[in-house]
């Protein structure tokens, strides 16, 4: 019931550029979903949401990036609403994993 709206980001254009090695690349998440977090459905989370199965050294550097560079740089900006990253890894434990994150912000 906090799930205000989800999107596919397939062709929303969504890209996050980051660094692997020596080489720059774009990554694209999975989904963006809209979460009322008590701020009001006026000011949703906008939760970036990456399911990931097998976790490659790449798969973690997009993590890092996405929590240390972009949700805080995307947030400080502050012109694009709130923003959060998730990634979701055991598909037997996507429903709860994310049940238990929607349920803490």
């Amino acid at each position: 019931p906090r799930v205000i709206a989800y999107v596919k980001n397939h062709g929303l254009g969504l890209e996050v550029p980051y660094q692997y090695g020596s080489i720059a690349r774009r990554y694209l998440p999975d989904f963006i979903v809209l979460v009322d977090d008590g701020h009001g459905k006026d000011d949703p989370l906008h939760l970036v949401v990456e399911i990931k199965g097998y976790r490659g050294e790449d798969a973690k550097v997009k993590k890092a990036t996405m929590e240390t560079y972009w949700v805080p740089g995307v947030n400080r900006l502050g012109q694009y609403g709130r923003w959060a990253f998730l990634e979701l890894t055991d598909v037997y434990e996507i429903a709860s994993e994310f049940g238990s994150y929607i349920a803490q912000v």
